[in-house]
């Protein structure tokens, strides 16, 4: 009966998640898994509307937007739409971006790639496409402009400024074209999904200090800097406003990997099964820690007192983000920290800070503040 409780508990846990990140993604930008739920108020007017996917400007020049052909990609944050400026001898103009919800750090980092297709003709630049890579520390942000402009092209090829009369139909067929080096499998997600893969199976039946530390080492090298993978709130709101597609599939595969073993696991027993075997940042400081057996010893009371400021800190972030106050500090949680090249300083800050405190005091900012930690220590009851 006990264990039975228990489960219920967990999985009491498991759907209070769930509705805690649905309520935060609508309240956000009024979508859930891709879905957006004003869609039905909008769309007689995007039907009738010949702006929202192709502008004829009266010197015979064209604007495709991506917004409808593209609405299936999904950045880091959601989706990335740009417009693409088509000159009337077919030759790229420009490329902007949209408004969007991607963490501007990361964003600014992938725009760079807009200038790829500049001067180029619309079947130069599809062949360019294929030859494009994702700026290294903004892979989701660069990956969803590849194949917003991959879309935004293959549009601009089949469509002459003077078909407007047949954008609607195009949109469907746009909307098949897929870009191959935009959801093609790279070494590093092959590399990643490996590693998540060991850390969520080997444990369970193989118990070795040794193997233990050679894990860790993985998921530092590979999980943290090479592909920045990792759970956090930020992946969270992403999979919960865009859902799933296709087209980023293969980028997401190790992360849903992860969610599975953060949020599963505990269901059959096993939590912190993904703090402890496969977080990036949780194994830098477990390896920081073997630096020394040295450990500060930290006091009863003080103990108590930074475990309520853990709970009160996550409290004050849930209703920040739940009710839309301020969503923005999702983005900055130290996992961040292993996209060094676009990450704030002031997160590389702390998360060396902390890296060192961990040599004395084991895994700290686990124990006294990770929000996402946090949120999954809501199974271990």
């Amino acid at each position: 009966m006990k264990q039975k409780n228990t489960f219920i508990q967990k999985l009491m846990s498991l759907f209070f998640i769930v509705c805690m990140l649905s309520i935060a993604a609508i309240n956000r930008d009024n979508k859930l898994f891709g879905y957006d739920l004003g869609e039905a108020d909008k769309q007689s007017t995007a039907v009738a509307s010949n702006n929202d996917t192709l502008s004829v400007q009266p010197d015979g020049s064209f604007i495709v937007n991506t917004k409808l052909l593209a609405k299936d990609v999904q950045g880091y944050g959601g989706p990335v739409p740009l417009r693409i400026h088509v000159s009337k001898d077919g030759v790229v103009a420009a490329i902007e971006a949209e408004p969007n919800a991607e963490t501007p750090d990361f964003f600014n980092q992938a725009k760079s790639l807009l200038t790829r297709w500049q001067g180029k003709t619309i079947d130069k630049a599809i062949a360019e496409t294929d030859n494009v890579d994702a700026v290294s520390g903004a892979t989701f942000s660069s990956k969803a402009i590849i194949a917003n402009v991959q879309r935004g092209l293959a549009y601009a090829n089949r469509h002459a400024a003077q078909s407007k009369v047949a954008a609607d139909e195009s949109v469907a067929n746009a909307e098949g074209s897929v870009s191959s080096s935009a959801s093609a499998w790279t070494i590093g997600g092959i590399a990643s999904i490996i590693v998540v893969l060991l850390g969520a199976i080997v444990p369970l039946f193989y118990k070795s200090r040794r193997w233990h530390t050679v894990q860790l080492v993985l998921n530092v090298v590979v999980l943290g800097l090479w592909t920045g993978t990792f759970v956090s709130f930020t992946l969270f709101m992403r999979l919960f406003l865009g859902g799933i597609s296709l087209v980023t599939l293969a980028t997401l595969a190790a992360p849903l990997l992860m969610v599975v073993v953060a949020l599963f696991y505990p269901l059959a027993g096993k939590p912190g099964h993904y703090c402890a075997h496969i977080c990036p940042f949780g194994s830098a400081q477990e390896l920081a820690g073997k630096l020394t057996r040295r450990k500060l010893r930290v006091p009863v009371q003080l103990n108590k007192a930074l475990n309520l400021f853990r709970t009160l800190l996550w409290a004050v972030l849930m209703i920040l983000l739940v009710t839309g106050t301020w969503a923005a500090w999702i983005d900055y949680e130290l996992f961040t920290a292993f996209l060094y090249s676009s990450a704030s300083v002031w997160v590389i800050v702390l998360a060396v800070l902390f890296l060192v405190l961990s040599v004395w005091v084991p895994r700290p900012y686990c124990r006294y503040v990770c929000p996402t930690g946090t949120l999954l220590r809501g199974f271990k009851r």
